[in-house]
């Protein structure tokens, strides 16, 4: 209520001033600029005026050079494109942070290189230390085989490793990290995870989903100045990618206490909706938090949940079985066993004002959610509450009218259908893969789509979205006219799929998303006008400037 007063009041006074002198001087001008509002009513524009971290006026040079006074901060552009700050809409941003200082096994081409990389880590890591991060992505290999610890214990000793798969769901630790776990071959599997294990019954070191909490309890937990620097390495990150806005998907409440601190030392360079886990929901619910609650920097009143695990990792809950691996139709999460239970604090958090956000990969357990989202909508009724399937990556047919019809948004990630393209017909077979990243369906049935990367598990740049958005030119370099070419959206539609799509999905639409008067002054300048290029060019447009509550916080140099 506080809010859209302030912005009246703004609006209100810009009007008067419009039509009355002096006007007051704007804090902010960008000028000679091609900008790109994402407001449908004043799609383009030369300049726009600032005043503290609220945007009053958009319109011709000529226009807003009404608003200059020698104290004034002009930015003049250069003719390059301007566009709303970027808002990646599923972020996993400490983990990111964090990252950026360990091993990364990304461009590990080989097992031996796999293998080096790792040996090169444990000469920089202290006694004591767990060799974290990784990013590997075996499907690069010349033998696609999932690595074992039979590869790292020669390079490794003593020294605990536990080093993620590209998409999070698998993990490969040493034997030295199984011991200090508890792990041996009498150890069971847990619901919604598995432990891979040899024709011995030994574990091979790989652990499935839920499966790598069994590794992870033995970790140490990571101390308050490490999550603050790893938080101070994402926000600078992000602000060299434009990206304005994160929507943080189950962050821990350590988190967040991070970014509180972050905000009140005005350390905040990055807008973060923190959602935390749905098996949480009472930790919000107890103190009154509902939807989008907190400031125009750090909110809460979301929850998240996980309905299965992934594509590559064959944990993707399916309704067939997969191609490469008969019998498999992938996992249930741990809190889908049962399916009711999850349905049962879905139903709470909703009833208690809580935004719902489920991961769910398989075409069985969208579907699985459309149904708990229907039974929500059905017991309580519908109001705008904003229902969101994070990845939503392999559909049947069916659903997508569902998706409609209960007003859910696809949170879609589209680095990952260049990337998981590469190899993503072999589980699924050409038929199922049709329905794979399927953004112009969701756009054809008036689905709302919010685009992002999932960082860490793809890159955050979200340049490097769009190009994906609108070339579907999977990373191999073998479709190069697009993988499932039908599937592409314009470069309009992706643009605002990674602004007011994402910003819808927060509950933010009327403060971020568009450059237009009364919103957030989040912006950014780009080398090149992404609109004049060719598709297949547009992912070496870099950053610019990046501008945050009419502040810059990146410029490269």
């Amino acid at each position: 209520m506080k809010r859209n007063l302030a912005v009246y009041l703004l609006l209100l006074m810009t009007s008067v001033w419009a039509n009355s002198e002096p006007k007051p001087a704007a804090t902010l001008i960008v000028t000679n600029a091609a900008i790109y509002t994402v407001d449908k009513q004043h799609p383009r524009a030369e300049a726009v005026a600032v005043i503290g971290d609220r945007i009053v006026a958009v319109g011709s040079r000529a226009e807003i050079d009404l608003w200059r006074s020698p104290q004034t901060k002009v930015i003049d552009a250069g003719g390059k494109l301007v566009l709303p700050g970027f808002n990646d809409a599923h972020v996993h941003f400490i983990d990111g942070g964090a990252q950026l200082d360990e091993v990364n096994l990304t461009d590990a081409a080989t097992p031996q290189e796999f293998a080096g990389q790792i040996a090169e880590q444990v000469k920089k890591t202290p006694k004591g230390g767990w060799i974290l991060g990784g990013r590997w992505d075996e499907t690069k290999w010349p033998n696609p085989q999932l690595p074992t610890k039979e590869l790292v214990d020669p390079v490794t000793g003593h020294t605990p490793v536990f080093v993620n798969r590209y998409d999070g769901h698998e993990t490969l630790a040493n034997s030295a990290a199984m011991k200090l776990a508890g792990i041996n071959a009498k150890t069971p599997d847990v619901p919604g995870g598995v432990i891979m294990r040899d024709a011995s019954g030994n574990p091979t070191g790989i652990f499935k989903d839920a499966a790598q909490d069994l590794i992870q309890k033995a970790i140490p937990p990571m101390a308050h100045e490490q999550r603050l620097r790893a938080a101070r390495r994402a926000l600078e990150h992000a602000a060299s990618l434009g990206v304005t806005s994160v929507q943080h998907m189950n962050p821990e409440f350590a988190e967040v206490a991070a970014y509180s601190e972050l905000a009140e030392n005005g350390e905040l360079t990055t807008r973060i909706y923190a959602v935390p886990m749905e098996t949480q929901w009472q930790d919000q619910a107890k103190v009154g938090i509902r939807h989008a609650w907190g400031s125009t920097y750090l909110r809460l009143g979301a929850v998240k949940g996980y309905a299965d695990g992934s594509l590559g990792s064959r944990t993707a809950y399916m309704f067939e079985q997969f191609a490469d691996d008969p019998g498999n139709r992938g996992l249930l999460s741990d809190e889908m066993h049962p399916p009711g239970a999850m349905r049962d604090r879905l139903m709470q958090a909703d009833a208690a004002g809580l935004q719902v956000r489920v991961h769910a990969i398989g075409d069985r357990a969208i579907s699985m959610m459309l149904d708990i989202f229907g039974d929500i909508e059905k017991q309580h009724g519908y109001h705008d509450r904003r229902f969101t399937i994070e990845h939503a990556q392999h559909m049947a047919q069916k659903d997508f009218a569902r998706f409609a019809k209960l007003h859910v948004i696809a949170s879609m990630q589209p680095y990952h259908a260049i990337d998981d393209g590469r190899w993503a017909e072999k589980p699924l077979g050409h038929d199922r893969a049709r329905c794979s990243y399927a953004w112009r369906s969701f756009l054809d049935h008036g689905v709302t789509l919010a685009f992002g990367t999932d960082w860490p598990v793809a890159p955050l740049n979200p340049v490097l979205g769009l190009y994906a958005a609108v070339t579907r030119a999977t990373l191999d370099g073998k479709n190069p006219a697009g993988w499932i070419p039908e599937e592409k959206i314009t470069l309009p539609e992706a643009v605002e799929a990674y602004t007011m799509g994402a910003a819808f999905a927060e509950f933010q639409e009327h403060d971020k998303g568009s450059i237009a008067p009364g919103k957030l002054a989040d912006m950014v300048i780009l080398t090149g006008n992404i609109f004049d290029l060719k598709p297949e060019a547009i992912r070496n447009v870099k950053v610019e400037t990046t501008i945050v509550g009419g502040k810059v916080v990146y410029a490269a140099r």
